[in-house]
């Protein structure tokens, strides 16, 4: 009965996505206005109600209210209350998505939560090298940046240094919108320079990711249990695990 409300509950989360969609193009809502205020409020009732029986299920409501679940379920829930005292509409309406992510936990799909607790691992201890790779591309742009406003100056649009380090970043990252570029020689073999160096740096974040993710990838420790203690909400239990490792209360089967 639990797997089959969070699986009515999943089609209402994707419903209630697809109406904000569709609310969004005016000739759409011009037209079905009512049948889009009613269906939206008929949906925060129904998030509401599912909100509170959640706070009432548990033994502690304070650990599920702050978690990352319970405050995207509220910030889903609250956009309609917000939109009569505040006036507007849709602005919180977007965070209803993140409550896609349930899907993992309704599906119990094992194959999915080993590999994202695989590819989270790889990220947590990619975090240092990564910071240190952002901090120097960051250094790079400052002097490259830097460096074109010296050459080009205002006469070649670079009107100031964070505007060079604007087209610098643009360049480096190959977006290049255009609304900035050299026209001395100098600056256009400067960047060349930059936009040959953006495509290896484009590449390193992924190495480092990469390798970091093959040391566990034939790991079979890491744990894909999803289930979560009756009594204490207690997550990240081993997979054949019976009893909580937190109260010591037995676990569903």
């Amino acid at each position: 009965m639990g797997k089959l409300f969070d699986v009515i509950l999943l089609l209402v989360i994707v419903l209630s996505i697809a109406l904000v969609m569709l609310e969004s193009i005016d000739s759409l809502n011009q037209r079905y206005y009512w049948q889009f205020y009613i269906a939206e409020w008929v949906i925060t009732f129904f998030f509401t109600i599912e909100y509170i029986l959640r706070i009432i299920a548990i033994n502690k409501p304070k650990k599920y209210i702050f978690s990352f679940y319970g405050i995207v379920d509220f910030l889903s829930t609250i956009p309609t209350y917000v939109s009569i005292i505040a006036g507007g509409h849709n602005m919180l309406f977007a965070i209803r998505a993140l409550r896609l992510l349930r899907v993992f936990r309704i599906l119990k799909i094992t194959r999915y939560i080993g590999e994202s607790n695989r590819l989270l691992l790889a990220l947590r201890n990619s975090r240092a090298k990564i910071l240190i790779f952002l901090y120097t591309v960051i250094i790079i742009c400052i002097i490259m940046g830097t460096l074109m406003y010296l050459v080009e100056g205002e006469a070649g649009g670079f009107d100031n240094i964070p505007l060079g380090i604007y087209w610098a970043i643009v360049t480096l990252t190959t977006v290049g919108f255009g609304d900035i570029h050299p026209i001395t020689p100098l600056g256009r073999f400067i960047a060349s320079i930059i936009m040959v160096t953006g495509y290896g740096i484009i590449a390193v974040p992924t190495g480092i990711v990469s390798a970091e993710y093959t040391k566990y990838f034939k790991q079979p420790t890491i744990p894909t249990n999803t289930q979560v203690c009756p009594h204490c909400n207690e997550t990240k239990h081993l997979d054949k695990a019976e009893f909580c490792h937190n109260c010591g209360s037995k676990l569903n089967e």
